[in-house]
């Protein structure tokens, strides 16, 4: 019969090597044919990623750099002798012997930074003041006569506001055979006595090779080089000094468009030989240009290619000598399996005093397994025994449910009786005390952790603010503030009682003055806003802290429970909600609860006993007690 029944199947050495080779050799097969692939793809982000580092530190470089150079703007924009030599100029006094001081003055602040070539003062009466360190000449500048703007356009663009204005970098003269490349930092000159008058503008020409520098300082090999692009799409700065100044790119707000026009412009130049080559883009916010870097991964992806080659070799041996092992292996662990599965079946059959034999050649991971079927097998009878107690005390449980069913009911019909003896003595303040007392029982006792509305959830707060009321005499003010919009919004039962009855019993006690109780509830958006305030005698500040913090005490003082038990079931109900607690010793304490707002129909419990109808929603936005 055993063996009619397992004709037919293949054994479970013939299934672990069919499963090891299914899943494990075919998916190596598999992983090595797409490993270049993703192997490759990993070192182009992992480089992308470092250039992307590259860049930004260049970035910064270049901004700490270009801070240097303003810092000899600023000297001489805001300095006192050099505001009056402009006035002077301005006003052709002196005048000769004025702009002389003035270049001296100029010349002066040369040996400061290594690469100022040229400074140049415009008035406002239209003379210039330079001094140019590579043409040497007092009468001719080496970039102003040939600038793409003239000098009164100029002078518009930097004197317009009182912002430095960095100008991309524009071909200047060739001084001994040596093509010089400037860029230019722009101020207006700034009489701090009167700020608003225009004297003129001061421009530091600086040379590119302080950018050129910056941008290759960070430069690893030759594969990789950085350069940077104006907000007109025009080189500020290229390794190769023939294209700076040109336009190289259409330029669009969209960066990743201006990455690829940026990689098309590289491609056309045929900079890197290969189809590998990378383009990452930063731009500067503060000089609204781009730094741009290239990078040649012809030579990794070739490493790659000869790393995926020897793999594929040491696949091939590694194969032969992983299925000899895993004959041998699953031939062991076949073995301890089967002595395994019979003690199993000895379990099956109903013996639970049946254990596996764990000898030395068992495999771990099936030792590991017997030892937990033999302690399976020992708790399985723990439970049996557990199982019958259970079952006994699930009877007296049932029983013990259905007496309880039986005492809401008593309850009420009792108060009901009470009731109905006060109305006829005439005692209806009795008699409204039991019916409010009556209506929060069965409020409180009917589903208690149930949805309900907020106007329902204010129904059954006005009738126990009644009874407290009832209780001390009248001793506090309450007012409970809704707005119309948030009365249908949804609401866990019994949420705001904990707090407001930490306000009555704990807050109002030993303050002598009026005690003021006020509950607003205000829809915001999908979230309800809810603030209960009290002018009591507050919460010491530490306390305070220690409860925004979800940090509780460890106390018996039912003030304290309450608290947070009544922060953690909000919690618990709403993963967005928000509790802060507010207090002044001596003073006030604020509790602000915002909670989101689920949209789910809520039962609708009649809170009145006398089955009159509900309250119009006029009269329900502001109770006052």
């Amino acid at each position: 019969m055993g063996s009619k029944k397992h004709r037919g199947k293949t054994s479970l050495k013939t299934r672990l090597i069919l499963a090891f080779v299914a899943t494990s050799i075919i998916p190596i097969i598999l992983l090595n044919l797409f490993s270049y692939y993703n192997t490759s793809g990993i070192v182009r982000d992992n480089v992308d990623e470092l250039t992307q580092m590259n860049v930004l530190q260049t970035r910064a470089s270049l901004d700490v750099w270009l801070d240097s150079y303003e810092d000899i703007l600023f000297q001489i924009y805001m300095d006192d002798d050099i505001v009056e030599l402009v006035k002077k100029i301005n006003r052709q006094e002196d005048l000769s012997v004025s702009r002389n001081q003035l270049r001296r003055t100029l010349r002066g602040l040369f040996y400061t930074k290594e690469y100022v070539k040229c400074i140049t003062v415009l008035t406002e009466n239209g003379d210039m003041v330079f001094y140019d360190l590579l043409t040497g000449s007092m009468t001719q500048t080496s970039w102003l006569d040939d600038f793409s703007l003239d000098r009164s356009a100029l002078y518009e663009l930097i004197s317009g506001d009182n912002n430095t204005h960095v100008i991309s970098t524009e071909k200047a003269k060739t001084i001994n055979a040596e093509e010089n490349y400037l860029f230019h930092l722009g101020h207006r000159i700034i009489d701090y006595k009167n700020v608003n008058e225009q004297l003129g503008v001061v421009i530091v020409s600086v040379d590119e090779q302080l950018l050129k520098g910056v941008c290759s300082s960070n430069e690893k090999d030759a594969n990789s080089f950085n350069f940077i692009v104006d907000a007109a799409g025009r080189l500020v700065s290229y390794r190769n000094n023939a294209l700076v100044g040109e336009q190289i790119i259409d330029w669009s707000d969209d960066v990743q468009e201006r990455q690829a026009a940026y990689g098309e412009f590289i491609a056309e130049r045929n900079v890197f030989s290969g189809e590998y080559s990378s383009v990452i883009v930063v731009h500067d916010d503060k000089l609204n240009w781009d730094v741009v870097n290239v990078t040649n991964q012809n030579e990794v992806i070739t490493r790659l290619k000869g790393q995926q080659k020897v793999m594929i070799v040491a696949l091939g041996l590694s194969l032969g000598a992983l299925v000899i092992l895993i004959v041998v292996l699953i031939r062991s662990l076949s073995g301890s399996l089967h002595n395994l599965a019979a003690v199993m079946k000895q379990a099956g059959k109903g013996n639970l005093a049946a254990r596996v034999t764990i000898d030395k050649k068992m495999p771990a991971e099936v030792e590991t397994i017997a030892n937990k079927f033999n302690t399976m097998l020992g708790e399985l009878a723990d439970s049996i025994d557990k199982e019958k107690e259970a079952t006994k005390r699930q009877k007296d449980a049932e029983i013990a449910a259905l007496e309880a069913q039986i005492n809401p009911h008593f309850l009420y019909n009792t108060l009901d009786t009470i009731n109905w003896m006060a109305i006829d003595r005439d005692a209806f303040e009795i008699s409204n005390s039991i019916g409010a007392l009556a209506a929060i029982l069965r409020y409180g006792i009917d589903n208690s952790n149930s949805m309900v509305t907020v106007r329902q959830e204010c129904d059954w707060l006005r009738q126990y603010l009644f009874l407290q009321q009832t209780r001390l005499k009248n001793t506090f003010e309450c007012e409970v503030h809704v707005t119309p919009e948030a009365m249908d919004c949804p609401i866990h039962k019994l949420l705001l009682q904990p707090f407001v009855e930490n306000s009555i019993i704990h807050g109002f006690d030993g303050v002598m003055r009026t005690h003021r109780l006020t509950v607003n509830i205000v829809l915001d958006g999908q979230m309800l806003d809810i603030i209960i305030f009290d002018n009591g005698k507050g919460i010491p500040a530490p306390a305070v802290d220690a409860m925004n913090k979800g940090i509780f005490e460890k106390t018996m003082e039912k003030n304290h429970i309450g608290m947070e038990n009544a922060i953690t079931r909000i919690h618990m109900y709403y993963e967005q909600a928000q509790v802060k607690i507010e207090s002044e010793q001596g003073e006030f304490t604020r509790i602000h609860i915002r909670i989101p707002v689920i949209r789910e129909a809520p039962p609708q419990p009649d809170l009145r006993p006398d089955g009159e109808a509900p309250p119009t929603e006029e009269a329900q936005l502001s109770v006052a007690l």
